[in-house]
């Protein structure tokens, strides 16, 4: 059994990587403190076929705020990857009163260079005690045959009050051709107040 320690959090290696098909290989890991961004511009390569990026305790520096993400083809000068991108959501409110499951067609894209939001109709509650969790999952980003998969699934804390956890499901694909070898981080308004990414290829 391999283990992987973030100096608090014991993973076991395997256990983790058996969702996945293969081995978790760490790789880097960025820490949020008042950060505008996030960005990884190396470690992105052709070494693996899969990266994972891991979000832990991701705090919004701004209330109302909601948690995004692009890529680069040019080692992070410019993050405008066209994509092609579905949503959809789970909620649940803290008192019992509101339950869903829906697709979001105001939150996905279609052929366009924004950034990819986690929002789903209800922005991050930045209290204390609230932060966001979750994972990016990016397929052969070196490739320079296909366009390059991706999904990611996300739990959040609203502003609502009572509030209530938002589930994201993501899925896309960046429609390029060329290496996606950087990939950045970073709230719609605001910086990242506190949290760590980690990033980890699969073999």
């Amino acid at each position: 059994m391999g283990l992987i320690s973030n100096g608090t959090t014991i993973f076991d290696n395997g256990a983790m990587a058996s969702g996945f098909g293969g081995n978790l290989n760490f790789i880097s890991k960025a820490t949020a403190s008042a950060s505008a961004s996030i960005e990884f511009t190396s470690g992105i390569d052709s070494t693996y076929k899969e990266y994972v990026f891991y979000f832990n305790n991701i705090h919004a520096g701004t209330n109302d705020t909601y948690f995004s993400f692009n890529f680069s083809t040019d080692s992070g000068s410019n993050y405008n990857v066209i994509k092609t991108t579905t949503y959809f959501n789970a909620i649940h409110q803290e008192n019992g009163a509101l339950t869903q499951l829906a697709y979001k067609t105001n939150q996905d894209l279609a052929q366009s260079t924004d950034f990819q939001g986690f929002y789903g109709g209800a922005n991050m509650n930045n209290d204390n005690d609230n932060a966001l969790a979750g994972y990016l999952h990016l397929y052969n980003p070196s490739s320079t045959t296909f366009v390059k998969h991706f999904n990611a699934v996300t739990n959040h804390i609203t502003t609502q009050d009572p509030p209530y956890l938002i589930n994201s499901f993501v899925a896309g694909y960046g429609n390029t051709t060329n290496s996606i070898d950087a990939v950045k981080f970073k709230m719609n308004s605001g910086n990242i107040d506190a949290g760590q990414i980690l990033l980890f290829g699969v073999n």
